[in-house]
């Protein structure tokens, strides 16, 4: 795979719009899950976001001026 289909995929990944279009596939195909594997599934999402937010550096703010606010 080029390293550009890589960046498309790896840029539409990060676009909601791409999950909730999973979903919809997913269920159009008739993948149903329970209710308890749902809550499984987005304590995972919001364990490994939390997990990305810990090692992954801050981007600087990319206002023009950055002189403290007085």
């Amino acid at each position: 795979m080029s390293s550009t289909a890589l960046f498309y995929l790896l840029d539409r990944a990060r676009e909601s719009s791409s999950w909730r279009g999973i979903v919809w596939l997913l269920t159009a195909f008739g993948v149903a899950v329970t209710p308890e594997q749902a809550a499984a599934i987005m304590a995972a999402g919001a364990a490994l976001a939390g997990l990305i937010a810990v090692f992954t550096k801050d981007q600087p703010p990319t206002t023009a001026s950055t002189a403290p606010l007085a």
